[in-house]
């Protein structure tokens, strides 16, 4: 399995964050693709099936997900910025949120 996927979870209450806007960005802040979170909190495949071997950019719309759900947050947007270094390698970017904090990993 190639490709890149993601998965948000809302730390606070446990439960997946439904509805979060992600995008995927080069290098140069430009789009590639976009997508919204599902019922799991998951997008499964992000872009294309393979991305070449850089820099990319999953920027997280977390500002409108804590509106929509009535909450206070800190952080309106998550930049996460890290690197493909094996076009053949499945690639997965989670994210557990709160109001004041975040956290990522590389996952499998």
């Amino acid at each position: 399995m190639t490709g890149l996927s993601t998965h948000v979870l809302d730390a606070a209450n446990g439960t997946p964050a439904t509805g979060v806007a992600v995008s995927l960005r080069d290098e140069s802040g430009a789009e590639l693709a976009a997508g919204v979170t599902d019922a799991d909190g998951r997008i499964g495949q992000v872009g294309a099936d393979a991305l070449p071997a850089g820099i990319y950019h999953l920027v997280f719309d977390t500002g409108e997900w804590f509106a929509a759900n009535k909450i206070e947050g800190f952080y309106p947007q998550i930049d996460i910025c890290f690197t493909i270094d094996d076009p053949a390698r499945h690639f997965h970017v989670p994210v557990l949120l709160s109001p004041y904090s975040y956290s990522t990993y590389r996952g499998s």
